[in-house]
């Protein structure tokens, strides 16, 4: 009996917690597709346009193209440089990296405000600024350093004992690397995958400063939007789920590997 109340109390705070954290979604999305230009639901009323509308008018096909092309390239040059980087300071025992790590952890603590006016004139000058390799090359850097950080603590709570046998039986690093090591941190990298995925999808500040014009991303293009339908919920609204739509989906098709990656991401130092 004791038990039934148990669990019985536990659904019942989880029921609350979902209704909490759902209502806002619920009442976002009934905004989208309000006929109401205020975004308050009209019952038995949807208007599925409010998507095409806001689609168009924000040329969110250009807009979430260049987004696009930033984002993968960017989440692909720091997964690739996190895993090779994080396998050598955590499995190889790179030479120097007592000092390179800390160097490139303190990376980390470095907020972009602190660096975007430097950085802004030195991009300028070298020609970088308003160009997508320019914008491609600031996430990089400012993604690496915790990519780093991650990869290493999934490497390190590895066991010894795997690197030790596959060394014994002939196999070189990156073998090592790619036969023993990867397949045993796949959920740590999903994980690297979505978080890299949304900061570099959401950043809105580096992309206002450094592109203009046809580099315009969504976050940028969706501000646009917003600022020229202050009145128009429903649009506001619709605009910004077709904006938050691809990270939303990643998360939909990856989420157990995703809580699967967190909850095995207890560091071992």
């Amino acid at each position: 009996m004791a038990r039934r109340i148990e669990i019985g109390i536990t659904y019942a705070i989880l029921a609350v917690i979902a209704v909490v954290v759902l209502f806002p979604v619920g009442t976002f999305v009934s905004a989208a597709l309000s006929p109401d230009r205020s975004g308050r639901p009209v019952a038995g009323a949807w208007e599925w346009s409010n998507f095409v509308t806001a689609w168009q008018e924000a040329d969110f096909a250009r807009a979430m193209t260049v987004s696009l092309v930033i984002t993968v390239s960017a989440v692909l040059g720091q997964l690739v440089l996190a895993v090779i980087s994080g396998f050598g300071f955590g499995v190889l025992g790179v030479s120097g990296h007592r000092v390179l790590y800390p160097l490139i952890v303190l990376g980390m603590m470095i907020s972009t405000e602190a660096i975007i006016v430097p950085l802004y004139y030195q991009f300028r000058t070298i020609g970088l600024t308003n160009s997508l390799p320019g914008i491609i090359l600031i996430h990089l850097g400012m993604g690496v350093p915790f990519g780093i950080f991650w990869m290493r603590a999934a490497f390190r709570a590895l066991p010894a004992s795997l690197f030790e046998s596959a060394e014994l039986d002939g196999a070189g690093a990156l073998r090592v690397l790619w036969s023993v090591a990867l397949p045993l941190v796949r959920p740590a990298i999903t994980t690297l995958l979505l978080l890299s995925f949304m900061w570099t999808w959401n950043d809105y500040f580096l992309s206002l400063v450094f592109l203009h014009g046809d580099n315009q991303t969504a976050t940028v293009a969706l501000g646009v939007f917003q600022g020229r339908h202050l009145t128009m919920f429903n649009l506001m609204a619709a605009g910004g789920l077709i904006v938050a739509a691809p990270v939303l989906i990643l998360y939909v098709i990856f989420q157990r590997k995703f809580i699967s990656g967190m909850l095995s991401g207890a560091l071992k130092e």
